[in-house]
């Protein structure tokens, strides 16, 4: 929100809970807006049970309309606060039957439990939820591991034990403090390092964790220190004239680190170094590995892991401060950025806080497990999954910091194509997307969401536009005004970004294209179906199918101009020179005709790392490019989802009915599609690439009806008595839902 002089911190009381307090780690920030006339503490605003924060971020108060809060001030009014006992009690605890009211400040005093997540639940003294542990650890002390002071192991509001680990225990205002001051990125177990399933818990139990970086990242020039590269040549007689910290990239001399510590250099000269492929150690490192017999087989190693050939340094060579750097024999763990990980650590079914026994795969029937399946299905399967692994690693180069693009989605190329051609753009930062001129929003309209949905519409205007030309399967045209304004390049940067930002892939390259990229146009040769243009297409056949010379020669004759703009003009004096006729023409028409844009294209995709993933994998990649998603079904949703199991719920006749209604789906018993439940789960219609962040779970409760968290991609289903209620309940949500949302 932009910090105008119509905003003011003024010593005036809240609207809601009426007090004057300017307490941050208490209550939130408390601002006063003059033009409104009107003050409110943050957490009060936040937690008043009758307002929902119905506009954009910086609309009102933080998204809050003040139309809503003046609503709420008035509905508070008539409500006496239990605890206090003055008018003006905004929340209420949501246990069934209770009916008592309170303001934030009392119920913090009497110890109510405040939850900062999903719905935003209040409880107060008697229902609160508190921490259940084997009676033999209470009644101790231990030391609070963040302010070193005795805390009782007692199951009290002001002590909160570890959900991660045995003896961990701390006083509620320490941890509240380090949430505030780590921001959801860092704030983990201070033993373990526990980050899923340690916050989960403090969501639960009243900790409020800001959504935003940690405080000491927020410094500037925070970590300038680590963005310098070493450039020195440290070697004993160094050859250059220019002195031992010049380097000139692309050259003999420029500088070229220790793959093994990074902090010693040598010119590529100085060292006879010939490429970049070839490996270099200093003498302190080589020494070290000399000693521990490992020298060989390090000097063996290729860089194609390690760095990329144009001299850059690869992902994987440098990472990030907030990516620790893992030793060589460790298996390599596929993470989230920090910010594609902040709606994970909300989680409360995600699969990744739970232990091995609490996950549960299930299995169809098998009928349906045993479907057979054709090679060429199973190999697009097996492909997909490894594509998904490699743009997850990919994904490891995207950032906490977040570029913000306004998207108009009737004229979704042009609003895009400004968004990544705006300054501060760049491949490695998070992206979120901001629809403009929309007039209504829906409440389950998530970040992910969001960007799924920009990406599916971008994708759909490429494979309409005038870069490609073709039926189904596409080639690049040939538009001098699209090479001229540089677009066939920011097309594929395009596509790099939604292949390894959760966005769909293509699916409509030709074979010819993707050949053409991943091997290079001269080692492709064209067929007669990559001709888009029919007359084109009709004269090249002609020329093919002709029986005899004679023939042939007549339909040369006829098309003397179109052979001559090609340049195959040629004496034809057999029968079989069609042969390489025909061949010179596709490759004329095909490929030599298109290169510049294809030259362009490949440099487009060359962003963030793809293309050169295309050339190690190409298989797998021209699973998601060339070929379309198939359609759902209920083994793919089966596997998709990860069923959450409780020890206090059984839940094996609702899995039961879980699986026989996605069979039911699929043969057409239903009123709804595998695709709107994926819908009213997740936000899409299909499964991206990368799959989803966080993993889709199906988790079952005592509710009425269920309920699709696109936030987490939590599926909670209602437990019933027969399948025939569990089918109705899921007819009547979904399909109503998703009405509501096309409306």
């Amino acid at each position: 929100m932009s910090e105008n002089n119509d905003l003011h911190i003024q010593s005036s009381s809240c609207v809601l809970c009426g007090r004057a307090d300017d307490c941050p780690e208490k209550y939130g920030e408390k601002k006063t807006y003059v033009e409104y006339n009107l003050t409110v503490h943050y957490y009060c605003l936040l937690m008043s049970s009758g307002i929902w924060q119905r506009g954009e971020e910086d609309e009102g108060v933080d998204g809050f309309l003040i139309a809503d809060i003046r609503k709420e001030v008035n509905r508070a009014s008539k409500l006496v606060c239990n605890i206090c006992r003055k008018k003006g009690a905004s929340i209420g605890c949501v246990a069934p039957k209770c009916k008592r009211s309170y303001h934030f400040p009392c119920g913090t005093q009497k110890e109510c439990i405040f939850q900062f997540m999903e719905d935003f639940r209040s409880y107060c003294w008697e229902h609160k939820p508190v921490q259940k542990f084997p009676v033999k650890e209470s009644g101790g002390t231990s030391q609070c591991t963040i302010c070193l002071d005795l805390v009782e192991q007692l199951p009290v509001y002001t002590v909160l034990k570890s959900p991660c680990c045995k003896n961990a225990w701390f006083h509620r205002e320490c941890l509240q403090y380090q949430a505030l001051s780590a921001g959801i990125f860092f704030f983990r177990c201070t033993v373990c390092n526990n980050k899923d399933k340690f916050q989960k818990e403090m969501l639960r139990m009243g900790i409020y964790i800001p959504e935003r970086d940690a405080s000491w990242e927020l410094e500037e020039n925070a970590y300038e220190d680590l963005l310098h590269c070493y450039q020195h040549c440290d070697i004993r007689r160094c050859l250059c004239r220019k002195g031992r910290d010049y380097s000139k990239p692309d050259s003999k001399w420029e500088i070229k680190r220790c793959q093994c510590c990074g902090s010693r250099g040598t010119h590529f000269a100085c060292s006879s170094i010939k490429s970049w492929e070839q490996n270099w150690e200093c003498v302190e490192c080589r020494s070290i590995l000399v000693k521990s017999g490992n020298y060989r087989k390090q000097t063996k190693r290729s860089l194609a892991t390690s760095e990329k050939a144009d001299g850059t340094a690869c992902l994987l060579e440098e990472p990030s401060p907030k990516c620790p750097r893992q030793s060589p024999g460790s298996q390599r763990n596929i993470l989230h950025s920090p910010k594609m990980m902040c709606q994970n650590n909300l989680s409360t079914c995600s699969h990744l806080e739970l232990p091995a026994s609490n996950r549960v795969r299930m299995s169809l029937s098998p009928l349906m497990s045993n479907r057979n399946w054709s090679p060429r299905k199973k190999s697009l399967r097996k492909e997909r999954r490894e594509v998904s692994n490699i743009l997850k690693e990919l994904r490891l180069q995207v950032s906490a910091e977040t570029t913000r693009l306004n998207i108009d989605a009737e004229n979704i190329w042009n609003s895009a194509l400004k968004g990544f051609r705006q300054r501060n753009f760049s491949p490695t930062n998070a992206i979120e997307i901001k629809f403009t001129k929309c007039k209504s929003r829906s409440k389950t309209d998530t970040s992910a969401a969001k960007k799924r949905r920009f990406f599916q519409l971008l994708m759909l205007h490429l494979q309409n536009s005038s870069l490609f030309e073709g039926s189904s399967a596409k080639n690049l045209s040939l538009d001098f005004q699209a090479v001229k304004e540089n677009l066939y390049f920011e097309a594929g940067k395009m596509i790099a970004v939604s292949l390894v930002h959760g966005g769909p892939s293509p699916g409509f390259f030709s074979q010819t294209l993707f050949n053409c990229l991943v091997y290079g146009p001269e080692n492709v040769k064209p067929a007669l179906q990559d001709v888009a243009d029919g007359d084109v297409a009709e004269t090249i056949k002609m020329i093919k199918h002709a029986n005899s010379l004679s023939s042939l020669q007549s339909t040369i004759n006829n098309c003397y101009e179109f052979l001559a703009a090609a340049g195959c003009l040629r004496p034809i004096t057999a029968l079989c020179d069609k042969d390489v006729l025909v061949n010179d023409l596709l490759i004329h028409h095909v490929i030599k005709r298109i290169i510049s844009p294809l030259e362009s294209f490949r440099q487009g995709l060359r962003t963030l790392g793809v293309l050169e993933k295309m050339q190690m994998h190409p298989d797998a990649f021209s699973s998601i490019l060339c070929h379309k998603p198939g359609g759902l079904s209920a083994e793919t949703l089966c596997d998709l989802f990860t069923i959450h199991s409780s020890s206090d719920v059984n839940e094996a006749e609702s899995a039961d009915f879980w699986m026989a209604y996605l069979q039911d789906v699929e043969s057409g018993e239903s009123v709804v599609m595998l695709e709107d439940i994926l819908l009213f789960v997740t936000g899409s219609f299909s499964i991206p690439p990368t799959g989803f962040d966080p993993e889709p779970t199906v988790k079952f409760s005592h509710i009425r009806c269920p309920v699709g968290n696109r936030l987490l991609n939590c599926l909670e289903l209602p437990i019933t008595k027969t399948y025939e209620q569990f089918k109705n309940k899921m007819e009547f949500t979904v399909s109503n839902t998703l009405r509501v949302e096309r409306e």
